[in-house]
């Protein structure tokens, strides 16, 4: 199986932009990303509707003649930066890479799958911690928040869901004028899924006010593109 060289100033953002394009091309059955993927993807079996991002990221790894995803991410990265950055660096990537994957798995997904999904979003938090602020650890807070609920660990939200509101309740000042609203969204999906609608259907009446006074409208787009999203756990958004 022959290989191509990685370029010398791949930037992990490219490759991830490279992957998505990629499973589009399978799901659409381009047959030049077809071969592609037959030609380096170990268990290819046809199925372009089953061709996940994973499956697309697997690809281009083995492309450039890496065993895996998390495999090249380290490559790129070591090359690129070290020390502090090092943190900032994996903290961004993990972060848009557990985004990417949320909508894909579940916890009807197999076990491997969640946990790898749940890990991700720890190990993004823990790269804030050393290289971020208080607000980067609140959003860290609400993705681990957002992916336990995904994969069914209601008692791991909430926990993780009301750590973060405490965050930007308490560093008001480092916080964006989203983050709040975003903090009780994941509060809003964790105590309704931990069987307090009550609470959970008050917590989402304060995100909708709070909506009204985000300045970007590109970011208030965000949160109400977010909440359209499930699960709700038996709430109507």
């Amino acid at each position: 199986m022959s290989t191509t060289p990685l370029p010398a100033k791949a930037s992990l953002s490219q490759l991830r932009a490279s992957a998505k394009d990629l499973r589009r091309a399978v799901g659409k059955q381009r047959p030049d990303a077809i071969e592609r993927v037959r030609r380096h993807h170990p268990s290819y079996d046809g199925n372009a509707a089953g061709f996940t991002l994973r499956d697309a990221q697997l690809t281009i790894a083995r492309e450039y003649g890496l065993a895996n995803w998390p495999e090249l991410m380290e490559k790129v990265a070591t090359e690129l930066v070290e020390g502090r950055e090092l943190h900032r660096y994996f903290g961004v990537e993990l972060n848009n890479e557990t985004w990417d994957l949320l909508d894909e798995i579940d916890e009807t997904s197999p076990l491997a799958d969640q946990e790898r999904l749940l890990y991700g979003a720890y190990a993004a938090c823990l790269h804030w911690l050393e290289a971020g602020n208080e607000a980067n650890h609140a959003r860290g807070e609400h993705l681990i928040a957002r992916v336990a609920l995904r994969i069914g660990r209601v008692e791991t939200g909430l926990h993780h869901a009301r750590r973060c509101l405490e965050l930007v309740q308490t560093y008001p000042d480092r916080m964006g004028d989203w983050d709040e609203p975003f903090a009780r969204e994941a509060l809003a999906r964790a105590l309704a899924a931990n069987g307090q609608p009550g609470a959970a259907r008050a917590e989402l009446d304060r995100v909708r006010e709070l909506a009204g006074h985000i300045a970007r409208e590109g970011d208030r787009k965000v949160l109400l593109e977010e909440l359209a999203k499930g699960p709700w756990f038996g709430l109507t958004p």
